[in-house]
């Protein structure tokens, strides 16, 4: 199961308290039970969660009890964005100390695969990631972790903001990906929390101009508060993807250099597709359909690339760095906040699978 625990039948932290985290028990249950954890290793830390945040994934988890090909097949500890204070830490860590504040990346790559050597340990096939099963995930006190996954926040940098770092990291590693830069007109497709952390770091990289589509007016709201240079309200029907491709163009008023597709349906993609100048790229982001009907051929033959993302890497440094820095503001997209009771976490899964007007689900532990 890599890092996280085993039953939860045992009680669990070595400092002779229980305990608790909130388990996936079965298809829209959740249930609050200890959660004994793995014993300390020389390069691990123990980290007290403070903060950690709601991810689409996990509500579709709760909803599904699978997300792609990731099938729940036993109880699992739900939650992935995270950030808390090391509590304990192994014989040989150096870099920490009892009592730092850190963000925490969730995945635990071999670092043996040729992916992991060459440097894109995100793809590696042995990942251990928080809440991906059958590994454990972090809404719990506590959870052991390697140390070198855990980022010292700085003095100006929140708990939550800390906590922040997971879905933001997701916009900087397109951003990374698809070269955005100061000469690079960006158009984002989806207005929920990925499209709005996208929009935010390719403002960060120095894109001049960025534009935002999505169903929802609220979210466009949002969006333009946020620093969208123009919001496009659009419609589910592929049916008015032209001339939607047109209003879009007109609103960017130069050609649209990459496109960032936050949704990942026929629509969004064909759009996506579409809109972009030719030379341009379509980053595919989200993943709301595993199989798509798009117009490649016109797009290929315009010489616009596509390509992927999966999750991230080596991004939690840069993303520390804008959020102290002020570049990224992360705490506007935080709407709602609840404890740790089996109540409130109830009340929270329901609170983000409902949408809305929220944006990202925190708990404060």
């Amino acid at each position: 199961m890599g890092k996280g625990g085993m039953s939860h039948d045992n009680n669990g932290d070595d400092d002779g308290g229980e305990n608790l985290a909130a388990w996936l028990v079965a298809q829209n249950t959740l249930k609050i039970q200890p959660f004994q954890l793995p014993p300390l290793g020389p390069h691990d830390v123990r980290v007290r969660m403070k903060a950690v945040g709601i991810c689409g994934s996990d509500v579709h988890y709760l909803k599904t009890l699978r997300c792609a090909h990731f099938v729940v097949k036993e109880p699992m500890v739900i939650g992935h964005e995270c950030a808390g204070v090391i509590e304990e830490v192994g014989s040989d860590v150096k870099s920490l100390v009892p009592g730092d504040r850190v963000a925490l990346e969730p995945g635990i790559s071999c670092w043996r695969c040729e992916y992991c050597k060459e440097g894109r340990y995100n793809l590696c096939p042995d990942m251990k990631f928080f809440a991906t099963p059958p590994v454990h995930g972090s809404l719990a006190n506590q959870v052991v972790h390697p140390a070198d996954l855990c980022f010292k926040l700085p003095d100006n940098v929140s708990l939550e903001e800390g906590a922040m770092c997971e879905p933001l990291s997701v916009g900087v590693h397109a951003c990374r990906r698809a070269n955005i830069g100061p000469e690079t007109n960006v158009l984002v497709m989806g207005a929920g929390p990925i499209g709005l952390v996208t929009l935010l770091a390719a403002r960060a990289f120095g894109a001049p101009k960025v534009i935002i589509a999505d169903v929802d007016d609220h979210r466009l709201s949002v969006a333009k508060s946020l620093g969208a240079d123009g919001v496009i309200k659009v419609s589910r029907s592929i049916q008015d993807a032209d001339e939607e491709v047109l209003l879009i163009q007109k609103a960017m008023g130069a050609l649209i250099d990459v496109t960032f597709d936050c949704a990942g349906f026929d629509k969004t993609m064909s759009t996506a597709l579409t809109a972009t100048r030719a030379g341009g790229k379509v980053c595919l982001v989200g993943m709301g359909h595993n199989e798509m009907t798009v117009p490649l051929t016109p797009a290929a033959a315009r010489e616009v690339d596509v390509i992927g993302i999966f999750r991230y890497k080596n991004t939690w440094p840069l993303c520390l760095e804008f959020i102290r820095s002020g570049k990224i503001d992360v705490k506007p997209l935080i709407t709602h906040r609840f404890g740790f009771s089996q109540k409130e976490v109830e009340d929270a899964f329901e609170t983000s699978a409902r949408g809305g007007d929220a944006i990202k689900v925190m708990f404060n532990l």
